[in-house]
């Protein structure tokens, strides 16, 4: 039987969260991390967005990993998988399968903040696999990657474009991270989606029946719960748009009307004007020559690119520089 190891780092990951709250509420915009939005019931809805005929990234990466996942578990002949990001793991069962018919892999260790979603993965991947030893990390990856085991080869996913819910100085930060925490013989694995016609991004992040609103309004009744905050949906109308200067979404609300805002826990109050933002999370996307550059800048290299038959998304695998990497 594989075993299922949690380790719970929410706890002392508590005050971290409170405190990038505080930053993100007293910045311009106003920010409210998405790491509230995925709590119990956030997971859940999220699973539900990624089911939904418009939301095309996990089809579109799940495709690439279909016909390359053999490959690239030739190419690394991992025996240890981790995933950061990891929610309910869909996609990664692809690796799974290829890396076990491979004959290289030992562990499945995902990381993920949401200690609901990863325990019941945890242990969906443990009955399906029970060869594997598997270690569930609940943790924040831009500060647990030293929790990751660091015996035999790895093969580090970051999946379902999670990083480009991180601002471009956060993404230099967790690259360069990734870039000292690799061995030689490690490969980071990143899903990535790229560029495209805006109206199909809009389309992506406006569903017509409301479930990815729903997901991003719970990030105000989480915070309403966990920081006794005052936060009325009434007063927030939902908007999802593209910023062309950027080239990322820009997911979150702007107040109706001009009102107030009290965070209990945090001893803040907010005072919103008529039309003010109030960001949940940005969803940039790609161009293959930026994201190379700022692996390189890292002292990553991007070793092979792969793409969907559309160019929608691409997955890319990625090692430490012969100069720059650990």
């Amino acid at each position: 039987m594989a075993s299922v190891e949690v380790v719970f780092t929410e706890a002392e990951g508590r005050e971290a969260v409170y405190e990038a709250t505080r930053r993100s509420l007293q910045a311009q915009p106003k920010e409210l991390p998405a790491v509230w939005l995925y709590d119990e019931r956030g997971s859940r809805l999220y699973e539900e967005i990624t089911r939904l005929p418009a939301y095309y990234l996990p089809r579109r990466e799940g495709e690439i990993l279909r016909d390359r996942a053999p490959e690239i578990a030739r190419l690394t002949r991992a025996s240890t998988l981790a995933e950061l990001g990891a929610g309910s793991a869909n996609n990664t069962r692809l690796l799974l399968d290829a890396l076990e018919a491979a004959g290289t892999l030992e562990r499945f260790v995902p990381l993920d903040v949401s200690g609901h979603a990863l325990q019941a993965s945890a242990e969906t991947i443990a009955a399906a696999y029970p060869r594997l030893a598997i270690q569930a990390i609940v943790g924040d990856f831009e500060r647990d990657l030293g929790l990751l085991p660091r015996r035999g080869r790895r093969l580090i996913a970051f999946l379902g474009s999670t990083i480009g819910n991180l601002y471009p100085a956060q993404r230099a930060r967790l690259l360069a991270a990734l870039a000292h925490e690799l061995s030689s013989e490690d490969a980071l694995l990143i899903g990535i989606d790229l560029v495209k016609d805006p109206a199909r991004l809009r389309a992506a992040y406006n569903d017509p029946g409301g479930v990815t609103e729903t997901f991003v309004r719970n990030a105000l009744t989480a915070a309403n719960r966990e920081l006794e905050a005052t936060f009325e949906q009434r007063r927030f109308a939902y908007e999802a748009r593209w910023d062309q200067e950027h080239e990322w979404m820009d997911i979150g609300f702007s107040a109706r009307a001009a009102h107030r805002v009290w965070v209990g826990r945090l001893e803040l109050e907010l005072a919103f004007g008529q039309g003010e933002p109030l960001r949940v999370e940005v969803s940039s996307k790609f161009r293959r020559e930026r994201f190379e550059r700022e692996a390189a800048d890292a002292g990553l290299r991007v070793a092979h690119w792969w793409t969907d038959g559309a160019g929608d998304f691409a997955v890319a695998l990625v090692q430490p520089d012969a100069l720059g990497g650990s």
